[in-house]
């Protein structure tokens, strides 16, 4: 009997490639009010898909929910402090940590090996063991761990295309597509 690779189908909480396209965009957009909406469309598949949510969408709206806090003034310096540490352990523990659970790797070396600052890294250290560093910094790291996420997660799912989408593609095709590469990048991130 002849045997046929079938295209793996994955249930997955957004509605399509346009949703999933619409919060991408509303996470990044500098707007508050746009990227509150997307933060509460990612708790809405947060509640439909439980732990299999993708590690990069759950760190990108932590990351995203401290920027929003932090243009609203309602937090106080060492309050935005502790908001933006948490999210940034979590963001490198979490990135870091299957490659740790086969054998004990320094965190630097796993930072380097998918291309993450050392400076990262080490702000994620004083935030855990040290001194908490100035906001001014902890702001920068999200900045850069944002966009790291942005390069290395979002725009992949979106084949770096962001704007230019074929319009002679079946919308069932496109969302083959990010179901795919949802499936393999959740087997790289956790």
């Amino acid at each position: 009997a002849r045997k046929r690779l079938k295209l793996l189908r994955t249930v997955v909480a957004w509605r399509g490639r346009a949703e999933w396209d619409q919060v991408m965009v509303g996470l990044y957009c500098g707007d508050s009010r746009l990227q509150q909406e997307a933060l509460d469309r990612v708790s809405a598949w947060k509640s439909r898909y439980g732990p299999k949510m993708p590690l990069a969408v759950d760190c990108t709206a932590e990351l995203i929910r401290c920027k929003v806090l932090d243009s609203s003034g309602r937090l106080k310096s060492h309050e935005l402090i502790l908001s933006y540490g948490l999210a940034l352990v979590r963001f490198v523990n979490l990135i870091t940590e299957r490659k740790q659970k086969m054998v004990s790797i320094p965190l630097r070396q796993l930072a380097k090996e998918v291309d993450i600052p050392i400076w990262v890294v080490d702000l994620r250290h004083e935030l855990t063991h040290g001194k908490l560093p100035r906001l001014a910094l902890c702001r920068k790291g999200c900045d850069v761990v944002l966009d790291w996420l942005r390069k290395t997660y979002w725009s992949r799912q979106l084949g770096n295309n962001l704007c230019e989408e074929s319009e002679d593609e079946d919308e069932d095709e496109e969302q083959e597509r990010v179901e795919e590469n949802v499936e393999l990048d959740n087997d790289a991130w956790e």
